[in-house]
């Protein structure tokens, strides 16, 4: 199982990818999302996935818009802004600065059994 540590430090660039990948999404199309592209490793609620989506609304990496869905719901899509698209690229430098530095210290350790 995945820390709630480790979920919330992901949860940025996460969203932010998705987000890049995905033109517009609602908040229950991003969970999915993360759910399916991890393979059921991470599971995501409501609770945590909204404080998040606005948080980056505030800093300006994404817009929010309601639209009529195509069942006659009105919700609330998510699209990246420019500085959004920029921040991702930064998230991604990081995140891959972390997974190449924890590769190379594992390589080092004797083989878990």
């Amino acid at each position: 199982m995945i820390t709630k540590a480790l979920i919330a430090a992901s949860s940025r660039p996460i969203i932010l990818s998705i987000s890049k990948a995905v033109r517009e999404s609602y908040g229950y199309q991003i969970i999915q999302r993360v759910k399916t592209v991890s393979g059921g490793k991470l599971q995501w609620s409501d609770g945590m996935l909204y404080p998040v989506l606005h948080r980056l609304e505030k800093e300006g990496l994404i817009i929010s818009q309601w639209k009529l869905s195509d069942n006659g719901r009105h919700r609330k899509y998510y699209l990246l802004t420019e500085a959004g698209d920029a921040a991702m690229n930064q998230e991604k430098i990081q995140w891959l600065n972390v997974h190449e530095t924890l590769t190379s210290l594992w390589k080092q350790l004797p083989a878990v059994t």
